[in-house]
């Protein structure tokens, strides 16, 4: 299985306070972690573990983050040989989270501005050679838009996970076989505001009329709805045993879709590994830790009726 991932890294800095600081104020005892994300590189890996032959195309800066970067792909099984070492720094998230929860979100997307569609076009033969492309949207519109064409025109089946979300072109609809929004996600997609109040059936529908791509619309603790082009399908969630950190989530569900797809399962039985992967994934703190492995997937399935 060889799969071809057009995506982000970047990493995450996370501070947790009490409460957040008001301007000209200084706060003393907040907990600070960091770790490496982006969700090109965590799909990335993701694939890897599950068995697939990965290819990665991100951008980095020349510091010692893009070092650590570079040690982590190899220590996955990731094919990094394509990854552009940026003249502009390994972008990074600031992250300040209250005690509520409630977070408050900066990011420097620094190299991976620098991500272009001539770099994709040089990633041209790794995704005429791949079995499927998955892109995510943390880079440059059009890098995602060049890595579409390309794929289309070399037949390679294309995954797009249309995170973060954006309005599409017009021209990007008819170049995805797989799109895997999330409830927000999709409403972002067709122009909705966020406050909608649209429920799942109308959000597939509206996705429907602007694309031919199979639609696998996830929602969280809740399964996913599948539209196939023929009809529209639920599939049930299979609950966690505790929520610990639902970060890694949704790249865990793409990742698991995509290998379940290249290697040849049917689209029902592939959502529902994908459905598997997102809930293991819920159950460990930290992304990279939460990223599921074969073991990890069959254990509950499993616990399928």
């Amino acid at each position: 299985m060889k799969i071809a991932v057009v995506g982000s890294y970047g990493v995450g800095m996370t501070m947790r306070v009490g409460r957040v600081p008001g301007p000209g104020e200084t706060i003393v005892g907040g907990a600070y972690a960091a770790g490496p994300g982006g969700k090109g590189s965590n799909q990335a890996i993701a694939m890897a573990r599950l068995g697939a032959q990965v290819s990665l195309l991100t951008a980095v800066g020349g510091d010692e983050m893009a070092q650590a970067a570079r040690a982590l792909w190899q220590r996955e099984g990731v094919d990094a040989a394509h990854v552009v070492t940026a003249t502009a720094p390994t972008m990074i998230g600031f992250i300040l989270v209250d005690e509520s929860g409630e977070n408050r979100i900066v990011i420097a997307p620094g190299a991976l501005d620098e991500l272009s569609p001539t770099h994709v076009e040089a990633f041209r033969g790794t995704i005429a050679e791949a079995d499927m492309l998955v892109v995510s949207m943390e880079i440059p519109l059009d890098a995602v838009g060049a890595a579409l064409k390309i794929a289309r025109e070399e037949h390679t089946r294309v995954l797009l996970n249309p995170a973060p979300a954006a309005v599409l072109p017009d021209a990007f609809w008819k170049l995805i076989d797989y799109l895997t929004p999330n409830e927000s996600e999709a409403a972002i997609l067709v122009g909705l505001p966020a406050d909608h109040g649209l429920e799942y059936e109308e959000l597939v529908a509206r996705l429907r009329a602007v694309t031919d791509a199979v639609i696998v619309l996830t929602r969280g603790a809740n399964g996913a709805v599948v539209d196939d082009r023929n009809r529209v399908t639920v599939v049930s969630a299979i609950p966690a045993h505790r929520v610990l950190d639902t970060t890694g989530a949704g790249d865990s569900f793409t990742a698991a879709l995509a290998v379940a797809l290249v290697d040849g399962l049917p689209l029902g039985a592939a959502v529902q590994q994908a459905v598997a992967a997102g809930s293991h994934a819920v159950t460990i703190a930290g992304v990279i830790d939460s990223l599921p492995r074969p073991q990890d997937i069959r254990n509950l399935m499993g616990r399928l009726p």
